[in-house]
This record gives structure tokens, sequence and C-alpha cells, in this order.
């Protein structure tokens, strides 16, 4: 069918719902064609998309088709599904509330007993809640970080983990069974949904505060919290009270606020994310500032360093608070022999060096914290290691399993902690970075974002990693060693005759080189948003060396990408 059809398909529906029908009627062509051509898919982040009508944006239909394939699909997980339920949660933002009601109210008329959050809760919230309640899925109506047009859907299984491809998989294979999504019955059961809130929170902030190491250490600074306008709000803040921190909320963006208007961005990888806090931070004097991004998953910093307040990345935050794990946790005698720590193929390899020092086993999975928690989960399952921490750099980690998803409470209270320690040492975080760097050399990454938005940035993607795909390219600064094409599942040894070996991982569209020196870069198309993503990581002996080959092999890389049209 085609977009024009499936449009007029749309525009039939007597019931539309009002606002989307008034959308429609206004769009053109290329409106229609955008919102019709595809359907919105399963990415690295579950659904995620523009809010509006049509059956490649964000609303009410595709999330109710969404809700029945992945019921159908429970039910044939388990024949008590439906007894042992699905957990529900969402964040601040426009159809959040509305998304997650309609999503139990599906469930419910399929005869699932429900478990919905009385309000807005953080992500790793409503992982520890699927735990907690013993239930077969969870549901977390979010888009994470991505700016006010979009609301998203992420899909969780029985461990509190975000489905993987396999799984994943079969819940789409339900959802194209779905011809009419107009019609979806949401009528029945209501009285299996249960609100919950207050007992949730309780257990999992208890839990939450058992990764504490050092209970003893002065708290004497001031930290500087924003949740920008996000779910962070509902806790953050009381959880780092409790503990004896000296914590100020900037209480402009302490609102639920959809349009996000206290703040320039609501992505904390971005530095204007931080400019309203880092002016509070100096009006008070404090050390650190503290971003969570809307559904509390990711956690970014800001650290006053000689009178300046420096940013970190997520692989530098990693870094720095898996060091102090490792270091204190060798200390106290509670590093596991059988430890394991969890990574990424686009994240820092310095964690790595740091996991060898103290005797920690590495895996590295996809990009997507879903492959993180599977890894957790066959830990406890086959008992064959512990888990000690993981992370990937887009400023996600989690330090206990009791969540199976990224954690900025957990971060929150693992990086000031780490703040306090040195800080009875006479150094900040930014001092603390610079030992490591000092001991292990000067690992740096970048990112370059290639924004390739519609029908014809999806082609240009394809063009691009088509083209790495198959040729072989060539830099003037740096020896290519191997290449990973995940899609293919196949890695290529280029300093041994071009042997080629199977990748281990689920296929995927990212495309890997290695390069002298442990150095490296990475090409991967978006799971979430219409963008390119390159990565790169080098090593230096001096900060300026690092900088200044971060530099060069984004030129080259850069230079390839850009003669592709």
């Amino acid at each position: 069918m085609g977009y024009l059809e499936k449009a007029q398909a749309w525009k039939n529906f007597k019931g539309l719902d009002a606002n989307l029908k008034k959308e429609l009627d206004q769009m053109d062509d290329n409106q229609l064609k955008e919102a019709f051509t595809d359907d919105l898919e399963f990415g690295t982040g579950g659904l995620r998309g523009i809010l509006g009508a049509g059956t490649n944006r964000m609303n009410i239909y595709i999330v109710e088709k969404a809700t029945l394939g992945f019921g159908r699909y429970l039910l044939k997980q388990a024949p008590d599904a439906a007894k042992k339920g699905v957990a529900i949660s969402h964040d601040n933002r426009h159809q959040s509330v509305e998304f997650a009601r309609k999503s139990a109210e599906v469930l419910a008329t399929l005869g699932f007993k429900v478990y919905l959050f009385e309000a807005l809760r953080p992500t790793p919230e409503l992982s520890y809640a699927v735990r907690y309640f013993k239930c077969i899925g969870g549901i977390m109506i979010t888009a994470s970080h991505n700016p006010k047009e979009y609301n998203g859907y992420k899909i969780y299984d029985e461990t509190g983990c975000q489905l993987v491809p396999a799984a994943a998989d079969k819940v789409i294979a339900e959802i194209e069974k779905i011809d009419d999504y107009f019609t979806i019955d949401t009528s029945k059961n209501h009285d299996l949904i249960q609100y919950i809130g207050k007992d949730v929170d309780e257990k999992y902030i208890a839990d939450v505060k058992k990764i504490i190491l050092r209970p003893n250490l002065k708290k004497d600074f001031k930290l500087v919290y924003t949740p920008l306008h996000g779910t962070g709000q509902v806790f953050a803040p009381q959880v780092l009270q409790s503990v004896g921190y000296d914590v100020v909320p900037l209480a402009c963006q302490m609102t639920c606020d959809p349009d996000f208007s206290g703040v320039k961005t609501s992505n904390p990888e971005n530095k204007e994310a931080y400019d309203e806090a880092i002016e509070l931070a100096k009006k008070i004097g404090a050390k650190i500032v503290l971003a969570t991004d809307p559904d509390a998953d990711r956690l970014g910093i800001a650290v006053e360093h000689n009178g300046e307040y420096v940013l970190f990345t997520g692989n530098q935050t990693a870094a720095l608070v898996f060091d102090y794990i490792c270091k204190t946790r060798k200390e106290l005698g509670t590093l596991p022999k059988d430890g394991y720590m969890f990574t990424t193929n686009v994240s820092s390899t310095l964690p790595i060096a740091i996991a060898e020092k103290y005797g920690l086993k590495v895996e590295i999975t996809l990009t997507g914290f879903k492959f993180i928690g599977e890894k957790a989960r066959e830990m406890e399952e086959t008992g064959r290691g512990t888990y000690v921490f993981g992370f990937e750099e887009s400023y996600g980690c989690l330090v206990s399993d009791c969540v199976r998803d990224k954690d900025s409470i957990q971060a929150i209270l693992m990086l000031c902690e780490t703040a306090a320690y040195y800080r009875e040492k006479g150094m900040d975080l930014v001092d603390a970075l610079n030992a490591i760097y000092e001991e292990y050399g000067y690992y740096l990454e970048g990112i370059t974002n290639i924004g390739l938005a519609g029908l014809e940035g999806k082609a240009k993607i394809a063009r691009i990693m088509d083209y790495f795909r198959t040729t072989d390219i060539a830099l003037k600064g740096f020896k290519i060693l191997a290449k990973d094409d995940v899609k293919l599942s196949v890695h290529t040894d280029y300093t041994n005759d071009d042997k080629k070996t199977k990748i281990l991982l689920p296929t995927s569209n990212v495309i890997k080189y290695y390069l002298n020196d442990n150095m490296w870069f990475v090409l991967r198309p978006s799971g979430t948003e219409p963008k390119l993503k390159v990565y790169y990581g080098v090593v230096g002996k001096s900060d300026a060396e690092a900088k200044a080959k971060l530099e060069a092999l984004k030129g080259e890389v850069m230079g390839i990408v850009n003669l592709i049209k």
C-alpha cells in the first residue's frame, strides 16, 4: 500500500482523533510522504518518533498497535503471562500519560494484570519494578533525550531488560499481523489496572543505596542538580540529601514541562544543557553540576576546576567511577575474582585497560544497554561470573544489576562518592581523571553526528554505509589493522593476509575499524534519531597529542564521508 492509500485510510476512519484529523487535513504531499511511506520501526531504544498523524509517527494508534502485538507475544511466553502482569511507567513528554494509560487498557483487555505508576518515574525504576513484581514484561513511555517533538515506547522482558533483537523480532512479527489498528479494544477489565508508586520507590531507593562503598566520607561540598524537566526530579535530590550531600536543585527545571521551556536542550550530552545550572553553581560555589536526561537513565556532569566548570563525557565519567569502584573494592576485599565489566563497541577502551589491571574480565557488546542487561541476566542465570560494572559512551552506566538498564540514580550516588573520596585527598574530579590518564595514557574519544532526516536522509545513510562496507579505504596518518562488519558478521584482519573470522555479536548495521596504537573509529546509523553517527577513539602520550590525533582522525574520516553523494 502506497503512502497516499495509507493516508486516505486514516482520513476515512470516522473515529479518528480530532487533533490528528486536523493535522492530517493540513498536510501537503511531501508531509504525507514523510508520515506514511514507512512504518515506525523498533530501534536500539524501541519505538521513537515525532508526535503526529501517520504510520511513521508516534500517536495513540501506533501505541495501541504496538501494545497489542507486545501483549500477544507475552501470552506465548508463559501460560501464566497474564497473571504475572506488566509494569508501565512514563516520562514528562506530551501524551506520555495518555500513551501509558492506553497501553494499560490494551493489556487489561487482553486479561493482563497491569502495574501502572501513578505519575512519571525514571526508566531504571520501571526496570526495577518489573523484577520487583515478578512481571512478564514492562513498558516505558519515553523518548529519552530527544527534542520535545518526540515521544517513544520501550519494552522490557521479565528480567527488566529491554528486549534484545531476537525477542523484538517476534514482537514485530505480532505487530505486523495487526491490520486494523483503529478499532483495537481497550474497554475491558480496567479493574486489572493497579496504580503503584511510593512502595516501589522505597524498595528501589533502598536497593540502589546498597552500592555505597564508603558511607563515612566527608560530604562538605555543594552540588547543583537538574532533571532537565524530566523524571529525575521525583527523587534524585532526596536520595542525595538522605545520605548527607548538600544538593541544590535548579528550581526552574524541576517542573514536569513537556516543552522543556526552562532549558536550551533536554540532552545532557550537549553543553548548552548546563548553562542555567552552571550559573547557579557559580552563585553558590557548587563543586559539581549533575544533569539527568528526561527519563533519568543518563547522567552528565560539569566539575569546577580552577574557577571553570569542565564538562565530562560519558566515557570519562564511566572511567572515573569504574576506577574508583575497582580501587575501593580491592582495598575492602570485595572485588570478585570472577568479576566482569561490560562495555560496547563504540565506547572508550580506557575502562578495558582499568579492568585488566584489576584482573576483571571484559565483554564487548553492541550499542544499546539491552545487550549489557542481557549479559547481567546471563551472569545471574549461569553463575559463570559476577557482574561488577557496565557502561556505554552515551552517558549511561549500571553499578548494581538490581536494575537491568542504565541508571542515573546509581550513577549520581557513585559519582558523588568518588568526588568525596578524592576531595579528602585534596583533588577534584578533573585532577582524578588526569591521574588516571597519567597512569594509563591519554584516551580521548569523539563523535560526529551527521543529521540526515527524511527519506532522502535515510537513503544517504545507506549509501555511506555501503561505501565503507564495500570499499578498501586508506588513511594517511593512521594504519588500518582490522575491520568489523557487524551486519555481515565478518572480522577482517588486514595484518594477516585479510583473514576473515566470524563476529559473535547479533547482526547490526555497524562498521568498526581498528587502527594502530589502540585507536579506532566506528560508523553506525542511530537507532533512535535520523542521523549517522561516527565515533572515534585515540590514545596519546599527552593531552595535546591525543587532541591532535583526534582532530586528524576526524578530518580524514569525514573527508571520505563528504565525498559520498
